[in-house]
């Protein structure tokens, strides 16, 4: 098996792309390893200088601490990757974690639907996500995973890219921030 890697416009953020499926039920960002019990995940986050996992469809973004380099933690990263996959697993994640939306009003779901099909696919090839969490008097609140959390370009991509999409569309919309 050949795990691809990619770098993102994080300095402090690796896309690794196994070929295989990686989650099959949505994104998760995991920062502690005591919060899961995935041998892959827990082995990764165990590894000196990675902050967290971003789990996606197809790849899996690590983002590490600043006094750390690559040269030090890609190739074990890769290995256990490799190791993973090799033992005969077919994906990371399965759960089906569909975000109900039930709840929101007409004007929700279409910044959601906006999100999902003009923002996502290009912050998912920078190897990140972004997720909607609330929408209060002209402001949409949202929340950066992987690669996006920390980049020092998000906020100009938040609020030239994602901000300028959502006034277009809606007009109700005055504001994107992240939280």
């Amino acid at each position: 098996m050949f795990v691809q890697t990619e770098i993102t416009p994080n300095p402090n953020s690796l896309k690794f792309i196994p070929g295989k499926v990686v989650s099959n039920g949505g994104s998760f960002e995991i920062t502690k390893k005591d919060d899961v019990k995935n041998d892959l995940i827990r082995n990764i986050l165990s590894i000196n200088g990675v902050e967290g996992i971003f789990l996606n469809r197809d790849f899996i973004s690590i983002n590490k601490y600043d006094d750390v380099s690559w040269d030090e933690i890609k190739h074990i990263i890769i290995s256990f990757i490799n190791d993973y996959y090799s033992s005969g697993k077919e994906y990371v994640v399965n759960k089906d974690i569909n975000e109900s939306n039930e709840k929101l009003s007409e004007i929700e779901k279409k910044i959601v639907q906006i999100l999902d099909e003009k923002i996502r696919p290009a912050v998912a090839k920078d190897g990140g996500d972004i997720k909607f969490k609330e929408f209060q008097d002209g402001i949409v609140k949202v929340q950066l995973q992987g690669s996006c959390s920390g980049c020092p370009s998000s906020t100009m991509t938040l609020k030239q890219g994602v901000q300028n999409l959502l006034c277009h569309y809606i007009p109700e919309v005055k504001e994107v921030v992240a939280i």
